[in-house]
């Protein structure tokens, strides 16, 4: 070993490395025209650590993080977790890793309308087959951690669109994933409940020891996280 990497390239479990993605690129084809979107991108990512992408819109920042969250595939490249090569697991194989390991915010919440907050949240614990009983147990938890203890019964229409997005937030937070991945999670929220989620992201990411990712246009957000980057002609480089 060398540096910390094993000869395959990828992290050595004892370097505090939880993701490692190398030479990842994707094309993106429309009309007959080819939109090289990220080329060769190289991303290192520590146990703990926050990194914000920002940038204008249409750079490949989403898509960056839909290949961390394994939601899209590259072209070409391989992404080790926790020294797993990701993108070799079956289709079977990647969702219950998906589940387990990595949990996801977007702008807009996703959430089964019909359905409570509570409902809402333990699905993710369902899905991996756990009793309902302590699904239950799990979601009331980070519920009452995200603010929501007297809207655990409410259904998520009755609730405000800050409340709306702290469900989300317990939901991708419910199996307690090691990778926390947002895509402007504070984009469709006023001012009051973005700074809400910003300090809760904040303070979770420090009690779960969780690493996290977020896209974002809001340089407030972005000026927590210990490391910034965008996308430049399809490379990576740091944000001023």
């Amino acid at each position: 070993m060398d540096n910390g990497r094993r000869r395959d390239g990828c992290p050595d479990p004892d370097n505090n490395g939880l993701v490692l993605a190398k030479n990842i690129s994707k094309t993106h084809i429309s009309n007959e025209s080819r939109v090289e979107i990220l080329r060769d991108v190289e991303l290192e990512l520590a146990a703990g650590e926050t990194v914000a992408i920002v940038g204008a819109s249409g750079i490949g920042k989403s898509t960056l993080l839909q290949i961390l969250g394994t939601l899209d595939r590259p072209d070409s490249g391989t992404m080790w977790f926790r020294g797993r090569n990701i993108f070799r697991l079956d289709p079977l194989q990647l969702a219950r890793f998906r589940n387990t390991s990595i949990g996801f915010v977007f702008q807009f919440h996703h959430l089964l309308p019909e359905f409570s907050a509570v409902e809402n949240t333990m699905m993710p614990a369902l899905i991996n087959g756990l009793p309902p009983g302590k699904a239950r147990e799990l979601a009331e938890a980070i519920l009452v951690r995200v603010g929501l203890k007297h809207r655990l019964n409410y259904r998520v229409t009755r609730l405000s669109g800050g409340e709306q997005q702290r469900v989300a937030l317990a939901r991708a937070l419910v199996m307690k994933p090691p990778l926390l991945l947002a895509d402007e999670p504070t984009g469709n929220l006023d001012q009051k409940n973005s700074e809400q989620v910003h300090s809760m992201l904040m303070e979770l990411n420090q009690e779960l020891d969780m690493t996290m990712v977020v896209v974002t246009h809001n340089m407030t957000l972005a000026s927590f996280m210990t490391r910034r980057i965008t996308i430049m002609d399809g490379a990576l480089t740091d944000a001023n």
